[in-house]
């Protein structure tokens, strides 16, 4: 067990004994006096069955916050960060039980408090920010009812909650004060709504806020607004914020301190800047390596094997089977937290003192070539304009891919990325223009392309959970499109599979399964295994990368390089995460309200952009070398 700032675990749940500082401690400091959150041994099992105990999801985390400071909490999907986060409020999802440990905001054990006093907590002096605000915001209610009933339910009167409305709303930067109460959720934006549940966690500024992952799926120019709202309420106010995020890059610039968890354990804590730049732990380091460059091209590295399961932990080192510093003594010994630096930087590893003494920066990785075909336009856009209604979205758009080539379209979100790529694939029917493949003119709609126009060019959604259906197994799914355009008898069919699931980097057995018992990026790998099962050309990714965590993207990059390799693929991705661009493609086109406002190879857009709003994104782009000191 450990803490920030290199307290001992056994110091955590003593009373403390300072007032809060007048002002914060730079970041890289211990911290000094009371925390405004303590977390001591917090242990969370699945709930006994049997009379056997339950399986760990959450095991002895123990860390501290300050007053108007920010933790970051990251780690792998199905690490528990969502699991401890939801413990800060003192709610564990349905089938999991709190074992052990306290939860102290101030002077309060939320997890010994009554039911009701803990129902009065929530919203009042905890608050909590979900990943997706269009799933949380009520569509049936106004915005201004909703804000309206959180003041409410804490004992504000009529004339203060409009007051502090105006107030709030001002705050975290919707100036339209009045459209916005009178909106319905679906009449915003992704970034307004975001911003109108941190108006509502904020509204009764609360001492914690929680904040699970809230900038995942938003442009870099939203992301920034969001990210400088809740570090300047956060300083302002001296609320004390746990942000959960897989985004390494969001998180060092935004935290003070990290804490780095895998399979329910933290294993690496510290300052932000230091941690980044000085990693103690294994897992952190894969983890950086794993982080696209918005300075350079890099071969990606995702980490190999998969963390273990609830209940199946493996003796030692929870990390060590994909561990590539493992001694003898990982497989056998847990590693307790020891001491990196007197700055608070801790870890839980053998070998930590020796690692973070490693000169080579795990975020630097070797150059990689670009693709070298530079034959015959593959796909040429002349003149394009598509519109949804009598509202157009894409104007007069003029571009071209050649043969074996990348070519990624980045911009905010409604910009016209999507509207583009579905243009292509045949998805939307309303445009004008020329779109042509391979000296082919492709009509509008799928109904119009013969079968040859339709397999050749193929299509890879953003999110796999809903593309993917839920009643086929993954053979089936996979095998699917095969019906379509070719006759095969069923041994060749099952051939098929198998070689596309194998392309994908996915096991035969996977055949068996059904898309519920996937992860994120498994089912990711089942939309590209269909893909490509049927032999195309062009293959269109939209956004296939944007809510996997970034070892699964670094492997999902790579995936698709390999894969336009071996088969002569020209790929069109498109994507909001500049730094990703360098890793994949050979030229890039920025899109703003559905104009291509600059385009060229990889290397001139991004080093030297020509148009103010491609310096924009590049300026609001999470970095994470200058977070860490880097250049």
């Amino acid at each position: 067990m450990t803490a920030i700032g290199g307290q001992p675990a056994s110091a955590l749940g003593q009373p403390p004994a300072s007032q809060p500082p007048a002002s914060q401690p730079p970041a890289g400091e211990p911290l000094v006096g009371q925390a405004r959150l303590r977390v001591d041994g917090l242990t969370i099992r699945t709930e006994p069955a049997r009379g056997q105990s339950g399986a760990a999801v959450v095991t002895d985390v123990s860390f501290q916050v300050m007053p108007g400071q920010v933790l970051g909490l990251v780690g792998e999907s199905g690490s528990g960060k969502t699991t401890v986060a939801l413990a800060l409020l003192g709610h564990v999802r349905r089938g999991l039980v709190i074992d052990s440990g306290q939860v102290t905001v101030d002077s309060t054990d939320i997890l010994r408090l009554p039911a009701r006093e803990l129902q009065r907590l929530r919203g009042r002096e905890i608050a909590y920010v979900p990943q997706d605000p269009a799933s949380a915001l009520n569509p049936t209610l106004k915005v201004g009812t909703q804000l309206r009933e959180v003041l409410a339910a804490h004992g504000s009167d009529a004339q203060a909650r409009e007051q502090r409305l105006t107030e709030v709303l001002t705050e975290v930067g919707l100036s339209d004060v009045h459209g916005v109460l009178h909106a319905y959720p679906h009449q915003l934006s992704g970034g307004q709504q975001q911003r109108v549940t941190l108006a509502m966690a904020f509204a009764c500024r609360p001492r914690l806020i929680v904040l699970d992952e809230p900038t995942t799926g938003l442009d870099v120019i939203t992301q920034r607004r969001v990210l400088d709202t809740v570090l300047g309420l956060c300083r302002s106010y001296q609320v004390a914020a746990v942000y959960i995020s897989h985004d390494l890059a969001v998180v060092a610039e935004l935290a003070d301190h990290v804490a780095v968890m895998y399979a329910g354990r933290l294993v690496e804590i510290g300052p932000a800047a230091q941690m980044f730049a000085v990693p103690a732990h294994p897992y952190t380091r894969g983890l950086l390596r794993s982080v696209p460059s918005l300075t350079q091209a890099q071969s990606l590295r995702g980490l190999s094997g998969h963390p273990p399961q609830p209940g199946n932990h493996p003796p030692g080192c929870l990390f060590q089977p994909r561990c590539e510093f493992a001694i003898p003594d990982c497989a056998t010994v847990l590693p307790p937290m020891v001491s990196v630096s007197a700055a608070g930087h801790q870890a839980a590893c053998l070998r930590a003192t020796e690692i973070s003494a490693l000169a080579e920066a795990p975020a630097l990785a070797v150059q990689v070539p670009s693709a070298s075909a530079h034959g015959q336009p593959v796909l040429t856009i002349t003149g394009l304009t598509a519109a949804y209604g009598n509202q157009p979205v894409v104007h007069d758009v003029a571009l071209s891919l050649s043969s074996q080539q990348c070519l990624a379209i980045v911009g905010t979100s409604g910009s016209g990325k999507t509207t583009l790529a579905r243009c292509i694939v045949g998805l939307h029917t309303s445009w004008a223009g020329q779109i042509a493949f391979a000296g082919e003119q492709l009509p509008p709609g799928v109904r119009r392309r013969d079968r040859d126009q339709l397999r050749r060019v193929q299509y890879v959604s953003q999110n796999p959970y809903s593309s993917l259906n839920p009643r086929r197994t993954v053979g089936q799914i996979v095998e699917q499109p095969l019906a379509h355009f070719f006759k095969l008898p069923a041994a060749q069919r099952h051939d098929r599979v198998k070689a596309a699931l194998a392309a994908a980097a996915l096991d035969s057995g996977m055949a068996d399964r059904y898309p519920d018992q996937l992860s994120g990026g498994q089912r990711q790998r089942v939309a590209l295994a269909r893909a490509i099962i049927v032999e195309p050309e062009l293959l269109v990714c939209d956004e296939v990368t944007s809510a996997l965590d970034v070892s699964v993207q670094a492997a999902i990059v790579e995936l698709l390089r390999r894969l336009q390799a071996e088969r002569g693929l020209s790929l069109l991705f498109i994507t909001h995460n500049l730094p990703l661009v360098r890793s994949i493609a050979d030229h890039v086109a920025v899109m703003n309200k559905g104009v291509i406002c600059e385009s060229g190879t990889v290397s001139q857009v991004l080093a030297e952009p020509k148009d103010p709003y491609t310096a924009q994104l590049l300026a609001d782009a999470p970095n994470l070398a200058v977070a860490a000191g880097g250049s």
